[in-house]
């Protein structure tokens, strides 16, 4: 026997195309009900209930009780990840399941994933900010330049420092084939940006949509 991760029980658990969906309709960072992800994925509640419960054994999932109900979420950024890159690379390999329209098009300019912002713009911002040496990018990855913190700050962006995630993280965007901005300050950025009403989400689906004068907001705030 090998040594090393078992990457065979991991991808068993992603490649069922009813778990696939529910991973999937989770990467939108809002925690669903059993009947939800059912839904999702097209199967009844007890085909459901099943699914989630080896999703839940394979630690891909964490699931929280409210009431009478249990919610289900992403087990962290790191599964979130792992999802985000096996789109990428189904795009580019793989057959389409449906035919590109509006909604591919939204998806690619701006979407959610789980926490922070993905598409061009996030791309584009995560290369201004290099560019203006807020963030530095090395063979380690992205982090907090000297004068960064500060930066942030006086843009209203509070940033988690605790130990539980890393401050900057590289994401590999799907659509656009380079990193976006993960981590603390991706999602502290996507926090701003819904709170000053730049942008809202669209309903039933990840894309972010800005309204024009959002646009021109955080193009000066973050692209400029």
């Amino acid at each position: 026997m090998r040594e090393g991760p078992d990457i065979a029980r991991i991808a068993s658990l992603v490649g069922d195309p009813a778990r696939a969906n529910m991973l999937t309709a989770l990467m939108g960072g809002t925690a669903l009900t059993a009947s939800e992800l059912a839904l999702e994925a097209g199967v009844s509640l007890p085909t459901a209930s099943s699914h989630l419960s080896k999703l839940m054994e394979g630690g891909l999932l964490t699931v929280a009780s409210q009431g009478r109900h249990r919610y289900y979420g992403l087990a962290g950024q790191q599964v979130a990840s792992m999802i985000e890159a096996i789109i990428g690379v189904a795009e580019a390999v793989g057959p389409k399941r449906v035919r590109p329209g509006p909604r591919d098009a939204a998806m690619r300019t701006a979407r959610v994933c789980y926490d922070h912002l993905a598409g061009e713009q996030a791309v584009a911002m995560l290369d201004r900010l290099v560019e203006r040496k807020m963030l530095l990018r090395d063979d380690d990855g992205i982090r907090l330049a000297p004068g960064g913190a500060g930066h942030f700050a006086a843009l209203g962006i509070e940033i988690d420092g605790s130990a539980r995630r890393p401050v900057c993280r590289a994401c590999l965007d799907w659509s656009v084939r380079r990193s976006h901005l993960a981590g603390a300050l991706g999602a502290a950025i996507l926090d701003k940006i819904l709170a000053e009403k730049w942008a809202r989400r669209e309903k039933a689906s990840r894309a972010v949509v800005f309204s024009p004068p959002g646009r021109q907001a955080f193009e000066k705030v973050f692209l400029a």
